[in-house]
């Protein structure tokens, strides 16, 4: 029974220690990627600890740590275009904190500043924006879009001590019968696209045709030109002779080309 209630007693003293201690402890660490915002019995004193061990004085001075890495704040937001078109959109902000200025923001806003300052800040600039463009341009000019939104949110977070690194619009939606009207549109597009082709084929195919009839005219001329001429026939004679003697039997010719040395061969008395 005693050693049972001893038990109890140093369970109840490690129990104290764990808790008591780290407010007793005069040393105060902050990770990589952080810094400590230092309180004074609760009141913010504007020291701000670097990453490291750092000495503080126990009971009277309090440490938070406060993350200033890239984050991520994703928002969905509607507004309305410049043509009045309902828009949703979802938008990625990649941002930090002002590591000198994190004493400020968390004696200002705490450190839900994501909630409070990030998404509503991105909402209103996606409303503000939005109107200056018509729908067909959000989707169009996407990277102006972007651009101007870049700008007025950098403005409305810096107030706040958050630096803007990038904005990504990740969505645009319309309406359906904005949907509808794009898709028509662009079919529409399409259809006069492969309308202009084939007119462009069919053109080209017309005049590759008046090309080659120009060039069997042309040949046909030359043809007639030289049918006209004596030296044309003569040699025209001479071919036709050779192709008879290619084709002689052996057989002594019986009669001869008229105006022409040479014996006509009767082919058709030829035997095998």
């Amino acid at each position: 029974m005693v050693c049972m209630k001893r038990g109890l007693k140093w369970a109840l003293v490690a129990m104290v220690l764990l808790v008591v201690v780290p407010f007793l402890s005069p040393i105060a660490m902050v990770q990589a990627g952080h810094r400590g915002v230092v309180t004074q019995f609760g009141a913010v004193n504007g020291r701000v600890l670097n990453e490291g061990i750092h000495w503080v004085t126990p009971i009277v001075d309090s440490v938070t740590k406060i993350n200033v890495q890239v984050r991520k704040e994703e928002t969905d937001a509607s507004a309305a275009s410049k043509d009045l078109q309902s828009v949703s959109a979802r938008v990625a902000v990649n941002y930090h904190l002002d590591a000198q200025k994190v004493h400020l923001l968390y004696q200002e806003v705490g450190t839900d500043y994501g909630a409070k300052i990030v998404s509503p800040a991105t909402q209103e600039a996606v409303k503000a924006v939005t109107a200056q463009f018509t729908a067909e341009e959000l989707i169009t000019r996407r990277e102006d879009v972007k651009t101007k939104m870049k700008d007025a949110l950098r403005d409305a977070l810096l107030r706040r001590y958050i630096v803007l690194d990038d904005v990504l619009i990740t969505n645009f939606d319309f309406s359906p019968e904005f949907n509808r009207a794009i898709e028509s549109k662009q079919t529409a597009v399409q259809d006069a696209l492969r309308a202009e082709n084939d007119l462009r084929r069919i053109k080209t195919e017309a005049e590759q045709r008046v090309a080659q009839a120009q060039a069997e005219a042309q040949a046909i001329r030359l043809q007639s030109d030289a049918a006209n001429n004596q030296n044309y026939v003569q040699l025209k004679a001479l071919e036709v002779q050779l192709e008879a003697v290619k084709k002689w039997n052996g057989q002594l010719p019986t009669q001869m080309i008229p105006g022409s040395a040479v014996p006509f061969l009767n082919l058709g008395t030829q035997t095998q």
